[in-house]
């Protein structure tokens, strides 16, 4: 058999990386680079011109059995492949060589986030501004979650069985919940039980207070008539919530998610993509899980639970506060053919630098 001749083996479904051939890896890291770096098919012929000792006969071979394995696939009828999912995926775990950012890189993320303001919430919003820009993509921030000291409750009657709860927070923040009531309490109830939280609460935040003040209930030590101290009691269980309050989602660039896209398909994943990050809160869930490891997660197309993202893959890393509780996410949303080895550092190195200017901080 010649020399430039490679058998056509089949290789087994969702193969391992360490399974292959030194040649097939070479011939895979080729084919997914160059669809990382133009997003076209490449075929055995421009290959094997790339500096591959084989003719173009072998290389289709070894193409096969890749595709047979599910990690390449031909789109349309193109005579060339891309790689699939379970391609990228191997790519990214197996053979993936991650670069390092640049001495004046890390200058350049340091001093922006640093002038980006003394407030953690400035700090973040300039972070994702600055991943959008550094890698062309969106650029998201998961905050952390907020549980500010208070300055007013107040009880509010709307109807014979139900209550507004409104807190006023002293960064001037409002949280409202409704609630349920027993019937018939008199407007005397409501203001008690108003001042008795307010008295308690003013200065402090709910998850300071709210175990005190049940304590205080359940005693007796409170001197609340029977039906005040119910109301108290239904307001806090509701208002547990805000205990544990939503983190939120910025986004910066969204409009550079559109400069890839050419095709009508492409367009309509996209748009859902766009209406899936103003609903937010799925793709605060998906964040969320890159709190649960540390450096950088990837989440490559339908891995997520998002149907708009199963074009899309997200490069996150947590940072953490001044106890080193992962506290958000940072990371950058894009086309599956990221630049992976560039933007996986960007990342990692810009959530190192929140975690270290929010420890700074007093």
């Amino acid at each position: 058999m010649n020399e430039r001749q490679v058998p056509h083996t089949k290789l087994p479904q969702a193969t391992l990386i360490g399974e292959l051939s030194e040649r097939s890896r070479d011939i895979f890291r080729n084919i997914v680079e160059s669809y990382l770096e133009t997003g076209e098919p490449i075929g055995s012929r421009t290959l094997s011109q790339r500096g591959i000792a084989l003719s173009p006969a072998s290389i289709r071979n070894v193409m096969s059995d890749l595709e047979h394995a599910g990690l390449l696939e031909a789109p349309h009828a193109s005579a060339g492949r891309v790689p699939t999912q379970l391609g990228l995926r191997m790519f990214v775990d197996g053979l993936l060589e991650v670069g390092n950012l640049a001495n004046d890189e890390r200058k350049g993320i340091e001093a922006q986030l640093a002038a980006g303001g003394r407030k953690i919430e400035d700090m973040l919003m300039q972070a994702s501004a600055l991943l959008a820009g550094l890698s062309h993509y969106a650029g998201l921030v998961v905050t952390p979650k907020r549980d500010v000291p208070l300055k007013h409750v107040e009880f509010v009657a709307l109807g014979p069985q139900r209550a507004l709860v409104i807190t006023v927070g002293e960064d001037g923040s409002v949280e409202n919940r409704v609630i349920e009531t027993p019937m018939g309490l008199p407007p005397s109830t409501y203001i008690e039980a108003s001042n008795f939280l307010s008295s308690r609460m003013r200065g402090r935040t709910l998850e300071e207070t709210r175990s005190d003040i049940l304590a205080e209930l359940s005693q007796q030590r409170a001197e609340l008539n029977e039906l005040t101290a119910q109301l108290v009691a239904e307001g806090l269980a509701e208002w547990g919530g805000v205990a544990s309050p939503s983190p939120s989602l910025i986004v910066r660039g969204q409009a550079r998610l559109l400069e890839d896209v050419a095709a009508s398909e492409g367009l309509e994943r996209v748009r859902q993509l766009f209406d899936d990050i103003e609903r937010k809160n799925d793709l605060i869930q998906l964040l969320e899980l890159a709190k649960q490891g540390d450096g950088v997660r990837i989440f490559i197309g339908s891995e997520n639970k998002l149907y708009s993202l199963s074009g899309s893959s997200v490069i996150a890393a947590p940072y953490s506060d001044q106890t080193r509780r992962v506290v958000g996410v940072i990371g950058v949303i894009g086309p599956t053919r990221l630049n992976y080895a560039r933007i996986v550092p960007m990342v990692d190195y810009t959530a190192r630098v929140i975690s270290r200017l929010i420890s700074q901080q007093k």
